[in-house]
């Protein structure tokens, strides 16, 4: 386990959560000093809906920095925020774009945190930092054990601060993580603080 301590470089944030994720991801970005140099990928399981289109307007409203859907082939700029659409799996490529992909569920859910956490690391290396939030299922598990395979460091909300602490709590159980912090903690850690 690295020291929580030390300071962590990273070009790339990846912050995967299902329910009960939406208000912590909120409170992280209303505290994020900007402009900042990494990129953000946010991964929430959530249905595929016309009133989903108001995410990326949430989201907007806690932060400086500009948030937006994620779309196919565009490519990750640092101090923006990424939104995984609904309904796709978000991968990234070799030339620091997105694709988006319609195969297969993963973990019962697509988007799935593990494919966009596993192919970001792929990528970023140990540039990765990866942020697991409230969630009911183990998705994003797989994902930050291959991004401590490649070096990066992985953060899990405090489980007794999670509306749903199955997600983090596995994080945990399967040392997947190298930090249980709580969401400002986190915001401090993405800030270098």
């Amino acid at each position: 386990m690295k020291n929580s301590g030390e300071k962590v470089k990273f070009d790339i944030v990846t912050i995967g959560g299902s329910a009960g994720s939406l208000q912590v991801a909120l409170t992280i970005l209303s505290k994020l000093d900007y402009p900042f140099s990494y990129s953000i990928i946010m991964v929430f399981h959530r249905k595929n809906s016309p009133t989903e289109a108001t995410l990326t307007q949430l989201l907007q409203s806690k932060s400086i920095a500009p948030v937006k859907e994620a779309e196919d082939k565009e490519i990750i700029l640092p101090g923006h925020i990424y939104v995984a659409p609904a309904g796709y799996h978000l991968l990234v490529e070799e030339d620091k774009s997105f694709s988006l992909d319609v195969s297969e569920k993963v973990n019962f859910s697509r988007p799935s945190i593990d494919i966009t956490f596993s192919t970001t690391c792929e990528v970023y290396k140990d540039k990765t930092l990866a942020v697991i939030l409230s969630g009911a299922n183990r998705d994003g598990i797989r994902g930050m054990l291959k991004i401590k395979k490649y070096g990066g460091f992985c953060i899990a909300q405090d489980p007794t601060l999670a509306e749903v602490d199955y997600m983090p709590s596995q994080a945990i159980e399967f040392n997947a993580c190298d930090l249980v912090a709580t969401p400002e903690e986190i915001a401090d850690f993405m800030n270098n603080k």
